[in-house]
């Protein structure tokens, strides 16, 4: 082989044709395997040392990796103004999300303490902050309200009429969220430990961004209540967002002014100030709590000025101080939230893997999603014990957590201490704080869910594919609510997979003059079919789900029709049969003449001389019976000249199908197959049987290593289909094929390539 270079930018390489069979030679193929075989896999998992124990403490306990090299002079200053920001975040938005999990507040701030202790000790990520969260807190509320609904807890008052046993209603959902978040976590830790991280990648971008769009929908929905002070009925299943909204505008005209006073001033203020935090993040040192701030006036304003009492505004109510002990879930509600677990498991995961790949990225470090995996499942069975309901990252709070200068998750270190001495000292006196004022703060803080609306018109001019998948998973879950919702979402995104490799793009490749490119002739102008040639390639793998569209696209772009030639093959050879019978009948029939000619002669006693056929003959003799045709003889000869017939007919077969069509080879680029099955081999040895059955060669290119030890492995090439047919590049194909048809072909191509870079 020789190279050439040129400082115009050229490269010219000589070398030999290769083929598969070749290239094992020259390149030197090993027959070795360097994969560890099973049972040194087995082994080495068993194997224990010191440097293993270390390492798989290291990987299972990030934080005994990275702790000790904490650099205090570098980071403690960032993370200790990133985690006091993110700590206030904490109190609102845990106290809000609780509300729509259908839980009491303070399990909100439960759930914004002890997981994020977890999170710090197992997970990988810098800069996302642990929590609670709007699509799975209302994700945990259809369950709660589900299994425990307000018609399961009506008492009688003494006056006659019912009301809400509210302490034991809310003990119940308690205990039912936190057997959810502890079954949600035996999940996650299962799926880490098989090493089920990569299942998120089957989570699309255009998925999640529909899914939390309609989530978000679902939260507004659901917060309406509050706002308007009302008390609409609950409804279950397909269509229950419909329904709900509906029984909402049938309540407006029983609207409570009073709160819906409260909340226009709080979500006004709240807009304002968060747009004033928008316009000037890059000059303010840190974000205007709002938040907080909102939250302490309202209480305020609420205690002091009788709010409650004087225009029966729904607050908080009761908020107890201090930590409770552990308390095991009920394992006996498991059967009823399975489904509703798993929902939950996957979402949240997916929420929480993207964030910290975005921030990684970002950063220039690396998160493991197997050991996120394993951190959010020990976040949320852990935190079930404690009170907390299931818990994800949260977008609006990782941001602050990474604008204002957190290195690591100390940050969440910070923040969990603002969370504890809320909930040992302070968490009491927010118990005159109106929900209204929370549902306010909720629905602030969708407003970067309902921008994702903006992928609408961007899906449309660039992937109307991904577009699809956005519309049916914001549709579905809209009408058939979360769990439904996302099991529809995932299943068409599946489908839409599938149909791209059934639905491939396939083209004829032409040849670029002067180069070995090898282009699609649609696509480029200068890309020109080889006389007598077609280069055949698909832009998919080829599998059981799309071998039979191969097939018939391949006959379709060639231009050769298998089954008509095989019906004009079938025709032909019927006609030779007729042929050959009629000749062989002919042979015999003379043959019984000859004989009984010459028993009548001999009968007669006729002799022939010489001079009877010619009287210029002086001599006489009698006549050369060698020279006479022998029946026997014809007979015995008759299996040769019938196998040299066939012979014969096949090639002007050959011949005169290639003449229809034009084509005497047909190169299938598989460069793009990245394994074959049983029914891709089947199809390839049935293309290469019935084309040259009709006198169409057939060769493969750029076949990759991999899928040639799997046909090797499938029995694939045999004394019919013999590896020399299998090609390094198009080039290499095309160029053997002109050499072997040189005597008959005036096409000529040249095998060194000057190609212009």
């Amino acid at each position: 082989m020789e190279y050439g270079d040129s400082s115009l930018g050229e490269y010219i390489v000589r070398r030999e044709v290769l083929d598969e069979s070749r290239l094992d030679v020259v390149a030197q193929k090993g027959t070795w395997s360097i994969k560890p075989t099973v049972g040194d896999r087995v082994k080495e998992m068993l194997r224990c040392s010191a440097p293993r124990l270390k390492d798989v403490l290291l990987a299972r306990i990030p934080v005994l990796a990275w702790l000790p090299k904490y650099s205090f002079r570098e980071n403690i200053i960032g993370d200790v103004i990133s985690g006091c920001s993110v700590g206030i975040m904490h109190l609102p938005q845990g106290m809000a999300y609780a509300l729509l999990a259908s839980l009491r507040p303070v399990m909100g701030l439960y759930s914004s303490f002890y997981p994020v202790l977890v999170y710090f000790i197992f997970g990988t990520s810098r800069h996302i902050s642990l929590g609670t969260f709007a699509v799975i807190s209302i994700m945990v509320g259809s369950v709660t309200e589900r299994l425990a609904p307000d018609s399961n807890f009506i008492v009688n008052g003494t006056n006659g009429t019912e009301s809400v046993n509210i302490a034991v209603r809310d003990s119940s959902r308690t205990q039912i969220a936190c057997s959810l978040t502890v079954l949600t976590g035996i999940f996650q830790i299962l799926l880490g430990v098989v090493r089920f991280g990569f299942m998120a990648t089957y989570l699309s971008e255009p998925l999640i961004r529909g899914y939390t769009t309609a989530s978000a929908c679902h939260v507004c929905v659901s917060q309406l209540k509050y706002l308007f002070g009302v008390k609409p009925a609950r409804f279950d299943g397909p269509l229950s967002l419909i329904y709900t909204l509906v029984e909402i505008c049938r309540l407006l005209p029983q609207t409570r002014v009073p709160e819906l006073v409260v909340s226009v001033v709080a979500l006004s203020v709240l807009i304002v100030t968060k747009e004033i935090n928008d316009c000037y993040r890059q000059k303010l040192p840190l974000p205007i709590p709002i938040e907080l701030i909102v939250i302490v006036t309202a209480t305020i304003i609420t205690y002091f000025c009788g709010l409650h009492s004087e225009y029966f505004i729904d607050v908080v109510g009761e908020i107890p101080s201090g930590l409770k002990p552990p308390r095991a879930p009920d394992t006996t509600l498991f059967s009823k939230m399975i489904g509703d677990a798993f929902a939950v498991a996957i979402v949240g995961y997916a929420i929480n893997i993207s964030l910290g790949k975005t921030f990684a990225l970002k950063h220039g470090y690396k998160v493991d999603s197997n050991q996120e995996l394993l951190a959010s499942g020990l976040c949320n069975t852990i935190g079930g014990f404690f009170r907390c309901y299931a818990v994800t990252s949260s977008l609006s709070r990782s941001l602050v957590q990474e604008s204002t200068g957190g290195k690591t998750q100390v940050a969440g270190i910070i923040s969990s201490v603002i969370v504890l001495i809320t909930v040992l000292k302070i968490g009491s006196l927010f118990e005159d704080l109106p929900k209204a004022v929370l549902s306010t703060i909720v629905f602030v803080n969708l407003k970067g869910m309902f921008k994702q609306f903006m992928d609408v018109p961007m899906l449309w001019r660039t992937n109307k594919v991904d577009l699809l998948v956005w519309l049916v998973t914001f549709v579905s879950t809209i009408l058939l609510n979360l769990d439904m919702g996302l099991a529809v979402s995932v299943s068409f995104s599946m489908l839409t997979v599938l149909f791209k490799t059934q639905l491939p793009t396939y083209s004829i490749l032409g040849n670029v003059p002067g180069t070995e490119l090898y282009l699609d002739t649609e696509a480029y102008r200068e890309a020109k079919e080889i006389p007598g040639i077609k280069i055949f390639r698909s832009s998919a793998t080829i599998n059981f789900t799309n071998a039979e569209s191969y097939l018939e696209s391949l006959q379709e772009k060639s231009g050769i029709d298998i089954g008509k030639l095989q019906t004009e093959k079938k025709k032909w050879e019927a006609l030779q049969r007729r042929k050959q019978k009629k000749e062989k009948k002919r042979e015999k029939d003379e043959a019984k003449k000859n004989k009984l000619n010459e028993r009548k002669n001999s009968q007669n006693g006729v002799v022939l001389s010489m001079t009877d056929a010619d009287p210029n003959f002086p001599d006489k003799g009698q006549v050369n019976w060698a020279y006479h045709p022998d029946s026997v003889t014809l007979d015995s000869d008759s299996n040769t000249y019938e196998e040299i017939s066939m012979v014969s007919h096949q090639h002007e077969l050959g011949k005169h199908s290639t003449c229809i069509s034009g084509t005497h080879s047909i190169i299938l680029d598989v460069s793009m197959i990245s394994s074959v099955d049983t029914v891709t081999v089947k199809t390839l040895k049935n293309i290469f049987r019935d084309f040259g059955e009709v006198g169409v060669a057939i060769y493969l290119a750029g076949c990759q290593a991999c899928v040639v030890e799997q046909m090797e492995r499938a029995n694939f090439f045999s004394d019919t289909i013999p590896k020399s047919w299998l090609f390094v590049s198009v080039h290499d194909a095309v160029l053997r094929v002109l050499q072997t048809l040189q005597p008959e072909t005036d096409v000529m191509l040249d095998s060194s390539c000057n190609t212009q870079m």
